[in-house]
């Protein structure tokens, strides 16, 4: 399988490289990023754009892939409407109609929120749009397309978020993550879940379009408890 993988260098993308490359079904991954990751590995090829938006100069390097795992997305917080469906929705959507034009028999798997609306009515702005942009991208002519709501995501394996403010959230909250998973496990996975889901849906399909962390993680088939960081 080839993947295209956007948003490799956030927390959630860094999960899914991670697990991607180390999937033997996995043969090769195409990172489209604006910073390079700093990794070397040999499934590995990146391009780094500034206007990731814009993929017309290297149609031809975007045929032939199998799954397209999009993971590049921003907080709303301090943000108009206007700015946050910029980057979560018209990014977005035209990435993926460049994409399905190029490679009809892919699927998409993008990642989502937990919250998000699909009646796109929510008082919460940010729920409005990741719903809009769930409801266009499952319009598209995909082989197969699939939404991941992750609730709270326990980074694994050294795996760091670029937001202090969330990192430091991460850290404080590390001691008391396990007693978290077990309170409230419909709501808890982790960043490994999030790419092994992604790979195992993209092989074999999943049983729902719409995914919530209970489905992401029975998806890839491991009982409720987070491991240790």
């Amino acid at each position: 399988m080839r993947v295209v993988l956007f948003g490799a260098t956030g927390m959630v993308g860094q999960g899914v490289l991670r697990e991607c490359l180390l999937d033997a079904d996995v043969q090769s991954v195409l990172s489209i990023c604006r910073a390079a990751t700093g990794q070397s590995h040999e499934k590995l090829r990146e391009m780094i754009r500034k206007d990731l938006a814009d993929l017309t100069a290297i149609e031809s390097e975007l045929r032939g892939y199998d799954a397209c795992f999009f993971c590049l997305g921003v907080s709303s917080a301090g943000m108009t409407e206007a700015d946050y469906r910029a980057v979560t929705y018209d990014l977005t959507l035209a990435v993926a109609r460049a994409l399905v034009k190029l490679n009809p028999g892919m699927t998409f798997v993008y990642v989502s929120g937990a919250g998000t609306d699909s009646s796109e009515k929510s008082r919460f702005m940010w729920a409005r749009v990741k719903g809009k942009t769930e409801n266009d991208l499952l319009h598209l002519p995909f082989k197969a397309a699939y939404m991941f709501r992750p609730g709270f995501i326990q980074p694994l394996h050294g795996i760091r978020s670029k937001t202090p403010v969330y990192q430091f959230f991460y850290t404080v909250t590390a001691p008391v993550i396990p007693l978290l998973a077990a309170l409230l496990p419909r709501y808890v996975t982790t960043t490994e879940r999030l790419g092994r889901g992604m790979i195992e849906a993209a092989k074999n399909g999943a049983p729902k379009q719409v995914l919530e962390s209970q489905d992401i993680n029975a998806l890839v088939g491991h009982a409720s408890a987070c491991p240790p960081a």
